[in-house]
């Protein structure tokens, strides 16, 4: 899968993802990830891609030509329009099936913006999805990126290594992860639950589960309306709702 990430800050792009998971990946040619520099394609001699917004107002506005034309660059490379991700506030709240759903795609463009904002018009032209990590304002779309491209590469087949380590985790079939335990079996007097010692996998898959669904219950109890509850999970939510 094929990152492209329009921003006025590549660098930043470049150290935050080429290390870890993803950084292994990108060097096994799992995934690609290319900074592209909206700089490179303005036309003022001065490298500026912004200006004041029509109407007044405080801050500037990124114009409209260079984003463009960054954009134009990709779909040349690629021969097709890829689906293109505006990092906005204003977008759809990002969530663990929408990472699932951009892995399928076989290029994907970001678009970060920055100031007060991108030139409406090339929004309306190249922007197929508006996309927000949260209820909070940050100074530039980079760290949403970022933070995107690293949940949909996890997603995408040998990312991980171990196939397993994708499933069980927090928000799969909606339920947050149940408790982790390693070495030393006491810490501080804390014990690591009998179950989890006990060498019975079909007791720990029951005991892993029961967790998965009570932290749910008492985090994110928004969640389970969502969730592929068992009956006896719908058991287990209603003995514990009442105490």
């Amino acid at each position: 899968m094929n990152f492209h990430i329009l921003t006025l800050f590549p660098e930043m792009i470049q150290a935050g993802l080429n290390t870890s998971i993803i950084g292994r990946a990108i060097q096994q040619g799992m995934i690609s990830i290319h900074a592209v520099n909206i700089r490179d394609y303005t036309i003022d001699r001065h490298k500026k891609v912004d200006d004041y917004p029509y109407g007044g107002g405080a801050g500037m506005v990124m114009q409209a030509q260079p984003v463009y034309d960054a954009w134009k660059s990709v779909t040349e490379q690629t021969g097709y329009r890829p689906r293109c991700v505006y990092l906005t506030p204003q977008g759809r709240t990002f969530s663990q099936s929408m990472a699932k759903e951009f892995a399928r795609e076989q290029d994907l463009i970001f678009l970060c913006g920055h100031y007060e904002g991108v030139d409406e018009r090339v929004l309306e032209e190249i922007v197929t999805d508006f996309v927000s990590i949260g209820d909070y304002v940050l100074t530039g779309g980079e760290l949403p990126a970022m933070v995107m491209t690293d949940a949909i590469a996890r997603m995408v087949p040998g990312v991980l290594g171990n196939e397993e380590s994708g499933t069980g985790e927090s928000f799969e079939g909606s339920l947050l992860e149940y408790p982790q335990y390693s070495r030393p079996a006491v810490w501080q007097e804390k014990q690591v639950p009998d179950v989890l010692l006990s060498g019975d996998h079909k007791k720990v898959e029951a005991w892993r589960r029961e967790q998965s669904v009570l932290r749910t219950l008492k985090s994110r109890p928004d969640l389970l309306s969502e969730a592929e509850l068992t009956l006896q999970d719908v058991r287990l939510i209603l003995n514990n709702h009442k105490k």
